[in-house]
């Protein structure tokens, strides 16, 4: 669910779990004394969790819906905690039937969409998750999350597949894995065991949206957000600014009262048991160059910032602490690794690219890491030897892979033995990218290291919007891209490799492999074991040597929050934690 864009990322690493940066705008005299300002570095293309496919998206819609599951906000390693549901699924002992009990006295938000009780908002029921899974799986709904169920549940893809031939659309057509027992009971059943199953209830992607307001606005759904969620969105400029208020008839949800050792010390359990959210209004504003964000956030007008590749000596010292001016700021530095990957993508489904392996492994040979983490990442990252960052099962820290250790003859030999010596009958590579200062710094850069071995880059610049709807659309050679983890098992990124999840869905590479597939399928049905963890390595080493991507770097987290912000702590699966932040007015006063 969660490509990042990676020259953005590559140039201010997260630091608030709300998106890659956050800036804010200077606090207006209208606003409430807690509001959070905060940012979006690119443009969303809408607030239906159906479409949340990029962790900007993402983070906005989960602000509005929520999905049946969630992360505890302090607890690590992560642990998945009830959200709408009252309790964790009670799991058949064969693990393929899970009944799920949901929250009472939920409502919607208000809308004019539920015209049936005057624009209140109605209480949540056991079937609107079926009408929001179903909804997932609709072919009509056109939805990249579709993997998330897919061949997961028992007879929804041939409910899919009915619809798909028929045109249109019988949601009232039963399902035999999917059904409300009661009122407040959902049931489901699993074609087979699926350890992993219960991360994707936890998605963006499984947001529970209503039907009345999916029919009522139709189209325009993606611009109207009608959810259960903490904060209701009150303005949309998808270009420009998005504003949330905090959410009048949200249940009670109430701040965690246990984490792990230190956070009582640093003050994370201050707020335990209080009612959430306690910001009463939110506000995002769109930007897509890091020295706005870093001037504002240096005149106090931003609550948190992520440090700019160009920023960070004035930030931070070379033995890791703050330097003397960010002190007298009085501002907090955060360091945390992420489970990420950064990764220059090759398009398998390319008639050249996709044909030749020695070509591939040769270009990834050609990219030295080395001056991109000094050059791009101040060398907050390590380079990356395979598709499993550091902290999964299924990462080994002594893997080197054959095809990242930087050496022009090696590329050049590969490059010969591709049929291509010299870079000669070879056409300019077409890289997909986006427009900002320092994707055009690494587009340079990736230029000059394949011009060594002879080989031409051509360059199309496209928007967010645009860069993923290309990718989706298989258009062009290569592209730059990283994938942030949905969920802490390695499945999450081994899964951009499943064939079946191929464009539009999160396999972007368009890699495909049996025997790749065989073992990802059979990993599925494990708990985590031993036994998991060899098929993991086995599996990231046979993407390794296919190279449907040049690995990038696995990134570490560096920010800044100001004092007056409350409550921050890092958080990989990032979707919805605006909630548990707080503004002391009187320090930020």
């Amino acid at each position: 669910m969660k490509p990042l864009l990676k020259v953005r990322w590559a140039t201010v690493c997260v630091v608030l779990a709300m998106a890659s940066s956050w800036v804010g705008c200077t606090r207006k005299s209208n606003d409430p004394p807690g509001t959070l300002h905060l940012a979006l570095i690119e443009k969303i293309k809408g607030m239906d969790p159906a479409q949340a496919d990029d962790l900007y998206a993402g983070n906005m819609v989960h602000l509005v819906y929520e999905s049946l599951y969630q992360y505890h906000y302090l607890k690590r390693p992560y642990q998945i905690v009830p959200n709408l549901a009252a309790a964790l699924p009670e799991i058949s002992a064969d693990g393929k039937t899970y009944t799920i009990k949901i929250k009472q006295g939920v409502l919607f938000q208000d809308d004019a969409s539920f015209k049936a009780s005057s624009c209140k908002g109605r209480e949540l029921v056991a079937d609107d998750i079926v009408y929001s899974l179903k909804r997932l799986a609709d072919p009509k709904t056109v939805s990249s999350g579709w993997w998330v169920l897919e061949g997961k549940i028992v007879g929804l893809d041939d409910w899919r597949a009915a619809s798909t031939k028929a045109g249109t659309t019988d949601y009232s057509a039963p399902v035999a894995g999917l059904k409300a027992v009661d009122r407040y009971t959902v049931q489901i059943q699993l074609v087979q065991r699926n350890y992993q199953f219960i991360y994707g209830l936890a998605m963006p992607f499984t947001g529970i949206v209503p039907r009345e307001a999916v029919e009522a606005y139709g189209k325009e759904f993606l611009n109207h957000a009608v959810g259960t969620g903490p904060f209701k969105l009150t303005e949309y400029n998808p270009a420009a600014k998005l504003v949330f208020a905090k959410n009048p008839t949200y249940r009670d949800e109430t701040y965690p009262s246990e984490g792990e050792a230190g956070d009582q010390e640093k003050g994370l359990l201050a707020d335990a048991g209080k009612k959430l959210p306690f910001a009463d209004k939110l506000v995002y504003t769109i930007y897509v160059e890091s020295q706005p964000q870093w001037l504002t956030f240096m005149k106090g007008g931003l609550d948190a910032t992520s440090i700019p590749k160009d920023n960070y000596a004035q930030a931070v010292t070379p033995t890791q602490g703050l330097t003397d001016e960010m002190k007298k700021l009085g501002v907090e530095l955060h360091r945390s690794p992420s489970l990420d990957v950064t990764h220059e993508t090759f398009n398998m489904a390319d008639p050249v690219i996709g044909k030749n392996k020695l070509l591939r492994q040769a270009l990834s040979t050609a990219y030295d890491p080395v001056p991109l983490l000094e050059l791009f990442y101040n060398n907050r990252a390590i380079a990356a030897q395979g598709p499993i960052p550091p902290g999964l099962a299924g990462y080994d820290p002594a893997f080197k892979s054959p095809y990242r250790q930087f050496s022009v003859e090696k590329a050049k030999e590969l490059l010969a033995k591709a049929g291509y010596p010299g870079g000669k009958g070879l056409a300019p590579i077409d890289y997909a990218t986006v427009s900002s200062s320092t994707s055009r710094q690494m587009n340079e850069y990736f230029q000059k290291q394949m011009a060594a071995i002879g080989v031409q880059v051509k360059f199309n610049t496209y928007s967010w919007p645009e860069f993923q709807a290309a990718i989706k659309n298989r258009k062009g050679q290569m592209w730059g891209f990283a994938w942030g983890a949905d969920y802490p098992d390695a499945e999450n990124f081994l899964q951009l490799f499943y064939s079946k999840n191929t464009s539009p869905g999160p396999n972007d590479s368009n890699y495909s492999n049996p025997e790749f597939d065989r073992l990802y399928e059979k990993s599925l049905t494990l708990a985590d074991s031993p036994e998991r963890t060899a098929l993991y390595v086995k599996m990231a080493q046979m993407v390794v040597e296919d190279c449907p991507w040049i690995m990038g770097v696995h990134r570490l987290n560096y920010g800044l929050t100001q004092k007056w912000l409350k409550n921050y702590k890092y958080h990989d699966i990032q979707h919805g934690i605006a909630k548990y932040l707080r503004v002391d007015p009187a320090l930020k006063k």
